[in-house]
């Protein structure tokens, strides 16, 4: 029994071989880098600087017959509190800052219009702003235009 026949019939020639042994050492090499790179991620904690988002649920209804703006904290994810912005604030007043500064849930702020002597003006935009105090982290999760 000629052994060569044999090992001929189980590896194949070399035009039924599947890889070459150059694509083999690539790919080796490359599966190298990458377990090379993902270890030193978690050796050296790149990815702990990347920061994350607040988040809160906020609704602002503008109701144009009543002339008001009404804003509800309905959840403060990983916030720890909403401040409200804005761009139409009256002239002549100001706003209550404890209904209006570190808002949690459940809180409902409303801020009327009265022919320009009230807390808003005639038009602006209303904005909601979730904080994580321990990063600083601001991020707008509500806005809305009013116009009365």
């Amino acid at each position: 029994m000629d052994a060569t026949k044999i090992r001929d019939k189980l590896v194949g020639s070399k035009d039924e071989r599947a890889v070459s042994p150059v694509i083999g050492v690539i790919l080796m090499v490359a599966i190298t880098v990458i377990l090379a790179a993902v270890i030193a991620a978690f050796v050296l904690d790149l990815g702990g600087s990347v920061g994350q988002e607040a988040q809160a649920g906020v609704s602002i209804d503008v109701d144009e017959t009543q002339e008001e703006i009404q804003v509800q904290v309905t959840s403060l994810g990983n916030a720890d509190h909403v401040n409200l912005t804005s761009n139409g604030i009256g002239e002549s007043s100001e706003w209550d800052t404890a209904d209006t500064d570190e808002l949690t849930v459940g809180n409902v702020t409303t801020l009327e219009y009265d022919d320009g002597n009230g807390a808003i003006d005639d038009s602006g935009t209303i904005s909601a702003v979730a904080v994580i105090n321990e990063t600083q982290t601001e991020t707008q999760v509500a806005s809305e235009d009013w116009e009365f």
